[in-house]
């Protein structure tokens, strides 16, 4: 399986079935998704930053409009589990605040079962899991998680000790440049790394570390 990263939570997994594309949101992508292309698109919460009298298809629950680029993608945005193209998703119900999405609303958490690997995306997550959660979660190889957002490096890095996976893709959410850096700095000092970016991850269940690695992904298109 490939791993990239778009910029925010925009993760694109392209396994040997099919393509998941996790919150490719115009504000993030532009309006065409700068030739995002996937079979299934999974949306956290809705856009932030709607594009002004953005047109085109939008989720199910009409909070986002769908880059043009994955209008013909299978679109995913509540919890619930799915099975797409032989896919299975299941989408778990999170929030982006620790006061069960009072100050920044609720959103979902997507688990991608792709070319046998088992991936959580967190989108925007803002709290550490109960063990209900974590029980709806199941076990996990890759884990993308936001960093400089609501959690603080130390609970990111807890957030971490509770999915206990193998790789770690962190997500810089911050809006300044400089404090993502920084936010990086603190997530990857939790961690006992040191934030390199490097363009892709290519990932099997045969290459899998033995011990938690955190890595940090170049961007193919922030806005």
């Amino acid at each position: 399986m490939e791993i990239t990263w778009y910029g925010r939570t925009c993760i694109r997994l392209k396994g040997r079935e099919a393509v998941v594309v996790a919150d490719a949101y115009p504000a993030i992508v532009g309006p065409t998704g700068r030739g995002i292309t996937g079979d299934i698109a999974t949306f956290s919460h809705p856009d932030d930053e709607p594009i002004p009298r953005a047109k085109g298809r939008r989720t199910r629950n009409g909070g986002t409009v769908i880059p043009t680029s994955l209008e013909e993608a299978f679109s995913l945005d509540s919890p619930g589990e799915y099975e797409v193209k032989d896919v299975l998703l299941t989408g778990v119900l999170t929030y982006r605040d620790d006061q069960r999405g009072a100050v920044r609303g609720r959103q979902t958490a997507f688990v991608v079962e792709l070319d046998g690997l088992h991936t959580i995306h967190l989108g925007d997550v803002g709290h550490l899991l109960s063990e209900e959660k974590l029980g709806d979660i199941g076990s996990i190889d890759i884990a993308c998680v936001p960093v400089g957002g609501a959690l603080t490096a130390t609970k990111a890095a807890e957030l971490v000790a509770q999915l206990d996976p193998k790789i770690v893709v962190a997500m810089p959410v911050c809006a300044e440049e400089a404090d993502c850096a920084e936010a990086l700095a603190r997530f990857f000092h939790e961690m006992g790394g040191t934030p390199v970016p490097q363009p892709k991850l290519s990932v099997s269940i045969s290459t899998l570390p033995d011990e938690v690695t955190a890595i940090v992904l170049e961007s193919r298109g922030k806005a």
